[in-house]
């Protein structure tokens, strides 16, 4: 199974549309940080067709170590959650 990575996404790019590979890079590097700044503005970001990233609050609790079976704290925090659309899932479970 292979990876995508920022480089083969910028590649996409360069091939599908012709830009040069700075300008392609340029393009991605600007949406992610489009996203990016959102979701720390505390926003929902959704991309038609694709899916939606969301924020959630998680509550401190109480957790165990695995490993030795100690209770730690698990502080409070904010985590990101991706839901895909169902056009991306009928996509993915076709194949």
């Amino acid at each position: 199974m292979k990876t995508v990575t920022r480089v083969s996404i910028t590649e996409a790019i360069y091939e599908e549309i012709g830009l040069s590979r700075k300008d392609s890079g340029d393009i991605l590097d600007m949406i992610i940080e489009e996203i990016k700044k959102e979701l720390v503005a505390g926003r929902d970001v959704k991309l038609s067709s694709f899916g939606t990233f969301s924020l959630r609050k998680k509550n401190a609790r109480i957790g165990r170590n695995p490993k030795t079976g100690e209770e730690a704290e698990i502080s409070p925090r904010t985590v990101i959650s991706f839901k895909p659309s169902q056009i991306l899932r009928k996509a993915v479970n076709a194949e």
